[in-house]
């Protein structure tokens, strides 16, 4: 997921792939044993695809 990603197909692609990822990690948390950073990296993970939602839309 390191390459640089042009046309609107691939950007599509690769955010479905981060939705997924996320998606995965939030079936395998326990609510029970959820620590604050594990909130925290859930927190970062939406703000990476939300930062590159934003890079697409502008076309970068």
């Amino acid at each position: 997921m390191g390459n640089a990603t042009y046309d609107k197909d691939s950007q599509l692609v690769y955010l479905k792939e981060r939705l997924n990822m996320f998606i995965e990690v939030i079936d395998t948390i326990e609510p029970e044993d959820v620590e604050l950073e594990d909130v925290d990296r859930l927190l970062e993970m939406l703000d990476d695809i939300e930062f590159k939602c934003e890079q697409f839309k502008k076309g970068e």
